[in-house]
């Protein structure tokens, strides 16, 4: 072989060597931080999965509690409604429209002619209230 060929070879396998250390680094330190960012979208995933499970928990919880709150509010409104019906069942009993519910069977004798029990006549009228 010719010393020219030689030296070619040498300077190529010198080339290649030199760019071997300088290029070897950089890219061990690219994998380097290639791991580091696989490591940190594992991490951010986590993270994300953990916040929209809490906040589909916390939707659920939501969605039963207004449940409860209409369950309330019905109920609400069926005790405004009882109250009422007494307040009217009062109303009827203070104008002396309702006296007939305050007497028994056996008792109608005994109260015949007032406004509870009318006579066969007619003559007694329910009391009105003139207030």
């Amino acid at each position: 072989m010719s010393t020219a060929v030689i030296i070619v070879i040498v300077a190529v396998v010198v080339v290649l060597l030199i760019v071997a250390l300088v290029a070897l680094p950089r890219m061990r330190e690219r994998a380097r931080l290639r791991g580091r960012e696989r490591r940190l979208d594992e991490r951010r995933e986590q993270v994300v999965t953990g916040h929209r499970e809490e906040a589909a928990h916390r939707e659920r919880r939501a969605e039963v509690a207004e449940q409860r709150a209409r369950v309330a509010e019905q109920e609400a409104q069926r005790e405004r409604a009882a109250a009422q019906a007494r307040e009217e069942q009062a109303n009827l009993h203070e104008r002396g429209l309702a006296d007939h519910e305050l007497i028994s069977e056996d008792e109608r004798d005994e109260f015949e002619g007032t406004s509870a029990v009318p006579d066969d006549r007619g003559a007694a009228e329910p009391r009105v209230d003139r207030r």
